[in-house]
């Protein structure tokens, strides 16, 4: 007997939704949440101004989180090079709401050469369009590639470089390889950068991958020591001037020479791989607030560290989470006030469970976030339609109801992908009809035999509707032209 398509979808759906993960540490009054799983080595995370997360995967892809569901299809895929490049770094622009501009940067191969470049874009309406290349001739490699892009409170741009496995490139103002570089947000040169007419910012760096602001406005930025010729470990956190040489390859650690600057930390014979970093200043766990955090690869740990920089202090610094989620690659500051880290664990290194990679959330245990936790907390709900609940301390939630089911979506996007056929949609679509949850206008009908194809505006709008880019009232749209042209019976 033929088993009917949505009885066939529904099955493959039950079996793809992401298992729901929150594991509580106590002794930090946190829990850890997965927010998305099953991920090709994330690396960089950032948000739109609505709360829309966007972040890239080495392999080439920048993806979108939208309204807490992780969207299949990636919004960009390009071509990458390199074994540790790829797509790296991306940052929202802080006057999104009036540009719509985010910047990527990423390694491509051209000929016999790798290269890195930082390229703006424009994001308007669900679609991504290269707008401006502001630098190119980055050198790439393999290795040390550096990539972490982010805006600094004085609105530049700021960019760290790798030397690509050429120590002399941090230390050669010719070249962009082993750098902080920072720019203005169109790829002109600020006026007071350190050097006249050049982008670079700082110099002397080996593979520098994390970059953050206190409250003061001290950049802090980690690096990768090294694990060759030069020694091994001896990773480094510097607080960065403009204009200071930090080093690479001349000295590391606690070693010494005139004109270079040692760093306030670095981790001795103990190798951490330290990558994204972020001072914490959001508003739900206080007791972390001005803290520096760094997601470090080969330590498998976060790493906290707490500064006085006003006397380049060190007060003290511990590992959370040794070992609990494998290679962590990026922390940041969410909208919600939470920490995001991004694991890397199926990146050549690391030990990949199952449903590696991932993209998680720090809340405390105490915290609600969502209607569902509302409830279980135990706070009232009013019966109300759709259901309301309020906590004490006067957070409001309210119930989230679709009336769609997650099947049909899947039914929009495969047929959006030319992956099932006009009648099989039409099968799934007749579904929202007959249970009311399409309402049909008095005098629509649809008599006669149907055309032989679907238009393509209406399978694009069937992507995008799949993907939540368009409402379900606008989509209805959609479906009652389909019966009045006699796609559907009705």
């Amino acid at each position: 007997m033929q088993t009917p398509m949505k009885e066939i979808i529904f099955v493959i759906f039950l079996f793809t939704i992401p298992t729901a993960f929150a594991q509580e540490y106590q002794e930090l009054g946190v829990k850890v949440e997965t927010v998305a799983d099953n991920l090709t080595i994330p690396w960089s995370i950032d948000w739109l101004p609505d709360g829309t997360i966007l972040f890239t995967e080495r392999n080439g892809h920048l993806r979108i989180i939208q309204n807490g569901e992780l969207l299949e299809e990636p919004l960009l895929s390009l071509g990458v090079g390199g074994v540790e490049g790829g797509m790296l770094g991306i940052t929202v622009d802080p006057k999104f709401e009036e540009n719509n501009f985010i910047y990527l940067y990423y390694t491509y191969n051209e000929f016999l050469s790798t290269i890195n470049k930082l390229v703006r874009f424009q994001f308007v309406d669900g679609i991504l369009t290269e707008d401006k290349i502001l630098l190119d001739g980055i050198p790439g490699g393999p290795f040390h590639d550096g990539g972490r892009i982010q805006f600094g409170p004085d609105g530049k741009l700021y960019i760290t470089t790798g030397e690509a496995g050429d120590p002399k490139l941090a230390q050669d103002l010719n070249s962009l390889g082993g750098k902080i570089l920072r720019i203005n947000s169109d790829g002109t040169i600020p006026v007071d950068n350190p050097w006249r007419n050049s982008p670079i910012y700082s110099i002397g760096h080996r593979n520098p991958q994390g970059i953050d602001w206190d409250e003061s406005g001290n950049l802090v930025a980690t690096e990768h020591g090294p694990s060759g010729w030069r020694g091994i470990a001896h990773d480094e956190i510097n607080v960065i001037i403009p204009g200071t040489n930090y080093g690479w390859p001349d000295i590391i650690g606690d070693e010494t020479a005139e004109g270079l600057q040692n760093p306030i930390l670095h981790t001795g014979d103990d190798t951490w791989a330290p990558s994204g970093a972020e001072f914490y200043y959001g508003d739900k766990i206080p007791e972390w607030t001005g803290k520096y955090f760094i997601a470090t690869l080969r330590g498998s740990h976060l790493h906290m560290v707490e500064f006085d920089l006003e006397n380049n202090l060190v007060l003290s610094h511990e590992k959370l989470f040794q070992d609990e989620f494998g290679r962590l690659r990026d922390v940041q500051t969410g909208p919600d006030g939470l920490l995001y880290i991004l694991t890397s664990n199926q990146d050549g290194r690391g030990f990949p469970n199952p449903n590696d990679d991932k993209i998680l959330r720090i809340t405390p245990i105490n915290e609600i976030n969502s209607f569902e936790e509302c409830v279980e907390s135990g706070n009232p709900v009013m019966e109300l339609y759709p259901r309301q609940c309020g906590t004490e301390d006067g957070k409001h939630f309210v119930e989230m109801i679709s009336k769609i089911p997650e099947w049909i979506k899947k039914t929009a996007k495969w047929w959006s992908l030319n992956q099932i056929s006009d009648e099989d949609y039409s099968s799934g679509l007749q579904y929202l009809i007959e249970k009311d949850i399409i309402t049909i206008p008095f005098g629509t009908t649809s008599e006669g035999d149907s055309e032989e194809q679907l238009p393509s505006w209406l399978r694009k709008d069937a992507g995008w509707w799949s993907q939540g880019l368009i409402s379900d009232e606008e989509y209805f749209k959609s479906i009652r032209w389909m019966i009045n042209n006699e796609f559907i019976k009705i």
